[in-house]
């Protein structure tokens, strides 16, 4: 299956570090930004402790938050991605509490977003030789259950009704898919600007080029389709949250109806 055709008007992605969009779904977000999609990145950590370097202590870790926020605005430049919102828990201890579900929430209610694209949840192993991040699994368990049933259900944190923020329940999402992807977009045309995102990484790479095992990963995602190089996902489509067509949608008012 391929969603080619699909170009949301406003998609969010939500990644708990930096650089985590750039190594997955950045492709795809620079498909659609350049077809004039708005899309909003999330990063819930600003990967303060992504450093192996044994002479950065804990007083390193701002000085590092700081440097890995830039490289990921800059990345996002390089995507076409225009808003960039850093939420700034700390790298490492990322958990999928209620409080970080209701924030998602209310960026998922404020921004109103056809797609969110995010990691699995339920990935922790990948084949025999890694193990996936926690904060890479709570960042993407926070967003599916911020998507559903929170966003889009009226009677869930009804509080956000007073700042005017009512329930929005998005169209489609996109999971991130290592293994058994069921969903291919073709990223033949954007895969340079994903390696040139993933490039202004520089305190993550250490001299390393990305390029040609990024092409590598793509190209196998891409293997025995109609395509060179390919991110894969399970999507996730809530049919009754699909955009409406302008005439309904004008007649549309808020509180949005109850979704199930």
């Amino acid at each position: 299956m391929s969603e080619i055709e699909f170009i949301p008007k406003i998609a969010m992605s939500i990644q708990a570090h930096p650089d985590d969009q750039e190594f997955t779904v950045a492709g795809t977000l620079a498909k659609w930004a350049k077809a004039g999609c708005e899309i909003v990145s999330v990063i819930i950590t600003s990967g303060d402790g992504g450093s192996n370097d044994p002479a950065h202590d804990i007083h390193y870790k701002p000085t590092l938050a700081k440097i890995r926020e830039g490289e990921q605005s800059a990345a996002n430049d390089t995507l076409g991605i225009k808003k960039t919102i850093y939420m700034h828990y700390p790298d490492g201890e990322l958990e999928p509490t209620v409080a970080l579900r209701k924030e998602v929430t209310k960026l998922i209610r404020t921004h109103k977003p056809e797609v969110v694209v995010t990691g699995d949840p339920q990935g922790v192993f990948y084949g025999n030789g890694y193990i996936n991040h926690p904060d890479h699994r709570a960042a993407a368990l926070a967003a599916v259950d911020a998507i559903f049933p929170a966003a889009g259900q009226p009677t869930l944190f009804k509080e956000l009704e007073a700042e005017g923020l009512y329930a929005h329940k998005p169209y489609k999402v996109y999971v991130q898919a290592w293994e058994k992807a069921e969903t291919f977009v073709n990223i033949t045309e954007t895969i340079d600007l994903k390696i040139e995102a993933l490039r202004k990484h520089v305190s993550q790479m250490n001299g390393w080029d990305p390029a040609e095992r990024i092409r590598e990963w793509s190209a196998a995602t891409a293997k025995g389709k109609e395509m060179e190089y390919a991110e894969g996902y399970r999507v996730i489509t809530f049919e009754d949250a699909a955009p409406k067509p302008p005439a309904e949608a004008e007649k549309q008012t808020e509180p949005a109806a109850a979704s199930a």
